[in-house]
């Protein structure tokens, strides 16, 4: 290469070597006619020092803009005592510039690009100028961060026998699942290909095929609106093995995820993780992808309330549903402005409002609630005993079927614990990693706008081996073969054990999905008849590799890990795509565009 030595390279130990440098300039001083030029490349940054004895340099050097590139050869000298930066590992020398050589004179910049100052910028303006934004220092460490993560996976998998098997991009529509991109085909007029949402009938393929352990790192396709956390192209990381059961994955994902945070970020990570089942998640946490990093949890007072006189628990009662509460411990200095944007909150999730009671001391005399004189003394004092009330706690609760009391009071949890660490009654610390596996889902979920069940996971997802009796006849509580990995609240991979037999996978097809013959043959047909020809037993997992970037970034948004990501319109604005096309294109495709019909307000 062109340069001798990087500009992170460089100590004391390398005084009045002659060596030669290139990379972008940070920055330019005068300090009294001898010029200081920070030199910066990927791997770091030097001090590059121009004397007015060497004219020609000097002059050219006083005239250099920030981001410039250049290419520099000197010696190295020591820095004088009082000069010496310990933020730099190479603060203890500079460069004495002999040579000069602008490669290329950057332009004024959109925006700076010093962190702090790069962070209140637009984010459209830096993902139009992305290829700035990624010279940042934090930027090029996320970058860095994402390539080892890649690395430590890739060699842990390797190690344990596993395959590296691309898989097409170019799939099939299937009526399950999210939203598909569709590819019109040329030389299939009419027909359209779907970009993949995940490899997963591929890598079933594979397992008939006696691959027994294949991984990738899978580009897969969403067409969903979009958010910090979802982009329409992303990775997962792939995988799938013959011969396991769930015991198997628990063990391998265990040790990919600990040797990972080992590699990337130095962190011993404890095995085996933490098991919930998924009623008990949703019981105690109201999510199935708890925040395990916080204590409060929700409690049942259905049998409490079985015989109240308030109206609107017996009504909920009587129908099948149930009371929950959370106790939001030491919030009851909570004012009328957050309890009314948590109400707000609660509405969104499908609550009519949010009944709350706010602790005043040890008589409930003194409480201060709407709810209060609902209440008898009994019911008050069962509740104080059940959740362990205190003055200063804030109690909220909800009225509803299982399900969504479950969910709206899972979200109010997460409201009361910002509202706790804003306070600084709560700690959450982003050095803490709470894995957990949530397992035992429901196969099916009944869809009420499509009239029936569909595939909570997917339709590949083996039924529990307790519950197969309950497949056709109690459909709603038939558990499933899928389990999730989650970390502090964040779903970062889910999978399941797979049905390999053809019997009971034509089975779930009609039987429970109700689809018909030719639509079965038509889409899985092909896999109905490799599992006839000695399918293995077989389970996989696919861990969202964007997301655990993210978490290891201590980043909120995976757009930060991603080089060129998309924004929440779906739009690249470094190169103006998606964008349109000729007429001759969508003529060779035999398509035409049909503009959207505008709504009358």
């Amino acid at each position: 290469m062109k340069r001798t030595h990087t500009c992170n390279q460089l100590t004391s130990a390398d005084a009045d070597q002659e060596v030669t440098l290139t990379g972008w300039v940070q920055s330019v001083r005068d300090h009294g006619g001898v010029l200081f030029v920070d030199l910066r490349d990927r791997e770091g940054m030097t001090q590059v020092v121009f004397h007015p004895d060497y004219a020609d340099i000097h002059e050219a050097a006083g005239k250099l803009k920030d981001e410039s590139v250049i290419l520099i050869s000197g010696i190295v000298k020591p820095r004088e005592a009082g000069t010496i930066n310990p933020k730099m590992t190479t603060g203890e020398i500079e460069v004495s510039a002999r040579t000069l050589k602008v490669e290329n004179m950057a332009e004024t910049l959109p925006f700076p690009l010093e962190d702090s100052k790069a962070d209140k910028v637009n984010e459209d303006l830096r993902l139009q100028y992305r290829y700035l934004d990624l010279r940042r220092e934090r930027m090029r460490k996320l970058l860095k961060l994402r390539s080892d993560a890649n690395k430590s996976i890739r060699d842990t998998l390797a190690e344990e026998g596993f395959l590296e098997v691309e898989t097409p991009m170019l799939f099939k529509s299937t009526p399950e699942g999210a939203r598909e991109f569709l590819v019109p085909s040329r030389l299939n007029p009419g027909d359209f290909y779907a970009l993949s949402q995940s490899p997963q009938q591929y890598k079933q393929m594979l397992m008939v095929a006696g691959v027994e352990r294949y991984y990738s790192m899978a580009r897969c396709f969403r067409d969903e609106d979009l958010r910090a956390d979802r982009q329409p192209e992303f990775t997962q990381v792939d995988l799938e093995m013959s011969f396991i059961d769930r015991e198997d994955m628990y063990a391998l994902i265990e040790k990919v995820l600990s040797n990972l945070w080992k590699d990337v970020m130095n962190v011993d990570v404890p095995t085996p993780f933490p098991r919930m089942t998924y009623k008990d998640a949703m019981n105690r946490y109201g999510v199935d992808k708890p925040d395990t990093r916080f204590d409060i949890e929700l409690t049942d007072l259905s049998a409490i309330f079985k015989d109240t006189g308030f109206k609107v628990f017996k009504s909920v009662l009587s129908s099948g549903g149930v009371v929950k509460a959370i106790n939001a411990k030491g919030l009851g200095d909570i004012s009328q402005g957050e309890v009314k944007a948590m109400e707000d909150v609660a509405k969104t999730m499908g609550a009519k409002g949010l009944a709350y009671i706010v602790v005043r001391g040890d008589d409930p005399a003194d409480w201060r609630s709407p709810l209060l004189k609902f209440f008898s003394a009994e019911e008050l004092a069962a509740m104080r005993e059940q959740m362990g009330i205190e003055d200063g706690d804030l109690i909220l609760f909800a009225a509803a079927d299982w399900e969504k009391a479950c969910t709206i009071l899972g979200r109010i949890r997460l409201e009361c614990a910002q509202l706790l660490v804003k306070r600084e009654k709560l700690t959450i610390s982003g050095d803490q990693y709470n894995f957990l596996w949530v397992v035992d889902f429901p196969l099916m979920i009944f869809d009420e706008d499509a009239g029936r069940y569909v595939a909570a996971h997917h339709p590949f997802t083996a039924p529990h081996p307790d519950d197969l009796d309950k497949l056709d006849t109690d459909t709603r509580n038939c558990r499933s073969q899928a389990y999730d990995i989650v970390l502090n609240g964040s779903e970062i991979g889910g999978g399941s054990i797979r049905i390999h037999q053809p019997e009971l996978q034509d089975r779930v097809f009609k039987n429970v999905l109700g689809l018909p013959t030719e639509t079965v043959d038509e889409l899985f047909g092909y896999m109905l008849k490799a599992f006839k020809f000695g399918a293995p037993p077989h389970g996989g997992l696919a861990l969202g590799f964007d997301r655990l970037c993210a978490v290891m970034g201590k980043t909120k948004s995976i757009r930060d890990v991603i080089a060129f990501p998309k924004t929440q319109k779906g739009q690249d604005m470094m190169t103006a795509a998606p964008g349109p096309v000729t007429p001759r294109q969508l003529r060779d495709l035999h398509i035409g565009v049909i503009a959207p019909v505008e709504e009358k307000e």
